[in-house]
């Protein structure tokens, strides 16, 4: 499909309706309209979820929305981490060691696929796992920001801590995992965005 074709498919533009509710609900947060944000939250994710579903049901994989969706969902998850640590909500650690674990997971990868020396770059079950949680527990937040509750409250507690741990034990296995890659010769061709699995 040509690239300005790949623009109009059904599947992007949903994931450019996701960057383009980004800064309104940041806005949103940060004016403490939690009703409207809860709201912008929820088109976001919807948006997620179809443009897969569509992408499936029409038949329109492009190589735009390989590395478009991985992007607007990392873009909108830690832009979410912190305005969110900005607001006191989520504590600052969390936030940290979230974007540790980004930030040299995209460094390593980003060396080892221009150096040639791997290009297939998996996620591990704990980076689906971090990742998984880390929405659960924004989703939470967000819930206990409109409708505050103690089930939801230590929900939220419980949830944070998970990512906490989460965060630095999936980068580890990512980086052992990718470590015997190397070095057993695993690297392989791939036509995937480099790094968007995992992070």
């Amino acid at each position: 499909m040509p690239t300005l074709s790949q623009f109009a498919a059904v599947p992007n533009m949903l994931t450019m309706l996701r960057l383009f509710v980004l800064p309104f609900l940041v806005i949103q947060i940060l004016d403490g309209n939690w009703r409207t944000a809860f709201v912008l939250l929820w088109i976001a994710g919807l948006s997620d979820f179809f443009d897969g579903l569509f992408a499936r049901w029409l038949k329109q994989h492009t190589t735009l929305g390989q590395y478009l969706d991985p992007i607007a969902d990392k873009l909108l998850m830690s832009t979410l981490f912190l305005v969110l640590t900005h607001e006191g909500i989520i504590p600052r650690y969390v936030t940290v060691l979230v974007f540790s674990r980004d930030l040299g997971i995209l460094l390593i990868s980003t060396l080892l696929y221009i150096t040639n020396i791997l290009r297939d770059f998996r996620p591990s079950w704990l980076g689906k796992t971090s990742t998984a949680v880390q929405i659960l527990t924004l989703l939470v937040v967000m819930t206990a920001q409109v409708w505050p509750c103690w089930p939801l409250a230590m929900l939220q507690r419980g949830l944070l801590l998970g990512v906490a741990w989460l965060a630095p034990l999936s980068a580890a296995q990512y980086a052992w995992i990718t470590l015997r890659r190397v070095q057993s010769g695993g690297g392989g061709g791939s036509n995937s965005p480099a790094v968007a699995a995992e992070v």
